[in-house]
C-alpha cells in the first residue's frame, strides 16, 4: 500500500501495520493520509470480517509528529487553508470508525495523543502490560480534538475522560482496563497474538450479524457524537493562534517545563 502502512489479509482477517522506521512512530501528514486509505478500503469489503490495526512491535505511536515539514506548513497557514489541512486526522479517525468489519488495536508501548484518538476509533483495543495511554494535548497549549472526546465519553465516562483529555494523566495497561479503555491487557509482546485470537473468534461469527451490531452499538453511543465534537478542529485553529500554544510546542522541543499564561 505505501511504504510506511502495510496490509495483510488471512482469511476473513485483515491486518494493518504502520511503521515510519522511527521508535517514535508518529502520525506525520503522509502516515495519516495512508491510514485513511487503508481503512477505506474495508469500508466495503463483505469478505472480511474483522480488521486488525497496529503500530511498531515495540511502540504504537506518539501522536503527532511535531517535526512534520508538512505539519508546520500547515499550522504557518492562513485560517481558510488550516481548516483545510486539519482535517486530515479527523478524517483518518472517521474511517477507521466507519469501516464495517470489526476493529481490534493492538497496542505495544506508547499509546500517545493521535495515537490514542487512532486506538478509540476502533473497536476493541489489546494493550501490552508496557502499554502506557496519555494525551498531553492541553500540556502542549491546545484541545484534543479528531473528534476523539465523545469517543472517550463513550468507552470511559465524563469524568475519567475529563481525567485523560484534561488532566492529562498517564494511564497504565491495568487502568486502563479497569477503566473500559482497553478490552484485554497481555504480557508485553503478545498483543498482536491476542488480537489475532480475538479476530479468529470474530471471524467464525456470522459475518453479516456482526457487523450491524457493531453499527448499532456505535449508533447508539455516538449519537451525539457530531454536535459534541463539531468544533475541535475550530478550537484547535484557534488556539494555534495562541501564546500558550506556541509555548507549549517550544517548551516540548526544548525538554522544559512550559510556563502557560491563559493567552
Amino acid at each position: 500500500m505505501s511504504e510506511l502502512v502495510s496490509t495483510e489479509i488471512d482469511g476473513r482477517v485483515a491486518i494493518v501495520r504502520f511503521d515510519t522506521g522511527a521508535r517514535a512512530n508518529a502520525l506525520s501528514q503522509q502516515l495519516m493520509q495512508d491510514l485513511t486509505e487503508a481503512a477505506l478500503q474495508f469500508h466495503d469489503a463483505p469478505e472480511i470480517s474483522t480488521v486488525i490495526l497496529t503500530g511498531r512491535a515495540d511502540q504504537f505511536s506518539m501522536g503527532a509528529d511535531l517535526k512534520d515539514p508538512a505539519g508546520t506548513t500547515a499550522a504557518k497557514s492562513s485560517l481558510r487553508e488550516r481548516r483545510i489541512l486539519l482535517r486530515r486526522g479527523p478524517r483518518m479517525c472517521e474511517a477507521w470508525e466507519n469501516v464495517d468489519a470489526l476493529t481490534i488495536c493492538a497496542v505495544e508501548g506508547w499509546c500517545v495523543g493521535g495515537g490514542v484518538a487512532l486506538a478509540t476509533s476502533c473497536d476493541l483495543r489489546v494493550a501490552a502490560e508496557n502499554s502506557v495511554f496519555y494525551v498531553p494535548e492541553v500540556e502542549r497549549g491546545m484541545n484534543m480534538s479528531w473528534g476523539s472526546i465523545p469517543r472517550f465519553v463513550a468507552l470511559v465516562g465524563p469524568a475519567r475522560a475529563k481525567r485523560i483529555a484534561g488532566l492529562c494523566e498517564k494511564i497504565d495497561a491495568a487502568t486502563a482496563l479497569n477503566w473500559g479503555l482497553a478490552d484485554h491487557v497481555v504480557p508485553a509482546g503478545t498483543a498482536m497474538h491476542k488480537a489475532r485470537e480475538v479476530a479468529a473468534a470474530a471471524s467464525r461469527l456470522p459475518p453479516t450479524a456482526l457487523k450491524m451490531v457493531k453499527q448499532d452499538v456505535n449508533v447508539a453511543a455516538l449519537a451525539l457524537a457530531k454536535a459534541t465534537a463539531h468544533r475541535d478542529l475550530e478550537a484547535f485553529a484557534l488556539l494555534q493562534r495562541s501564546d500558550d500554544f506556541r509555548e507549549g510546542i517550544k517548551a516540548f522541543l526544548e525538554g522544559r517545563d512550559p510556563e502557560f499564561t491563559g493567552d
